[in-house]
């Protein structure tokens, strides 16, 4: 019904105003980045996580995250969003090769149901020949989602092309020091590639 898609509409801009106010709450972080972040992180974003990539395997973050990584949380079947963001987190990925710098660009699906590894492997292929494409069950999703804070609402009602709200934050971690920033959809690939070369260079 129409106004089931009215309520979660709310509900999502309500969870990314929120997640703006918790970002933006604090000026807590490690002192050698001070300079390169735009955005304060109240408390812990990021933690444990334990998924399954697109070959089948399962991950960790500890295994996952040992270079730069640029994390997205989003869906295969999304029709605009998902691949326009992972579009772009791929060209920073390649703006910073350009500049010798390495990082990785990973994208978490929030709809394990339908985003096998089979699909994540043909999806991450085409944005990326480096991009991990990750899920897992309900629970491992629902539990790396709620680590880093996200948003997400499947509309699965029984149709085959049901949506997924989402929230649309890339995540910046560094191997040793976690989620160390916070990109929002509206910046371009070039403004994420120079912050996240400051905090390369500053790690």
């Amino acid at each position: 019904m129409a106004w089931k898609y009215v309520v979660s509409a709310g509900l999502l801009v309500a969870a990314l105003l929120g997640g703006l106010g918790y970002f933006i709450l604090s000026d807590q972080g490690d002192a050698r980045f001070a300079h390169c972040r735009e955005t304060a992180i109240a408390g812990a974003i990021g933690g444990p996580f334990e998924l399954v990539d697109q070959t089948g395997r399962t991950v960790t973050d500890d295994i996952l995250i040992t270079r730069p990584s640029l994390i997205y949380f989003g869906y295969t079947f999304c029709p605009d969003v998902c691949p326009w963001d992972a579009a772009r987190n791929a060209l920073v990925v390649d703006i910073l090769a350009e500049r010798g710098l390495s990082a990785q660009p990973v994208f978490i699906s929030v709809d394990p149901a339908r985003d096998t590894p089979e699909v994540l492997a043909r999806f991450a292929g085409n944005i990326h020949p480096e991009m991990i494409g990750l899920t897992g069950t309900d629970d491992q999703v629902r539990a790396a989602s709620q680590a880093y804070r996200t948003f997400f609402q499947r509309h699965d009602d029984g149709e085959e092309f049901y949506l997924v709200d989402h929230s649309t934050f890339s995540y910046l971690a560094l191997p040793g020091h976690g989620v160390v920033e916070v990109f929002r959809r509206s910046q371009s690939a070039e403004e994420i590639a120079d912050s996240m070369a400051c905090f390369i260079g500053a790690a």
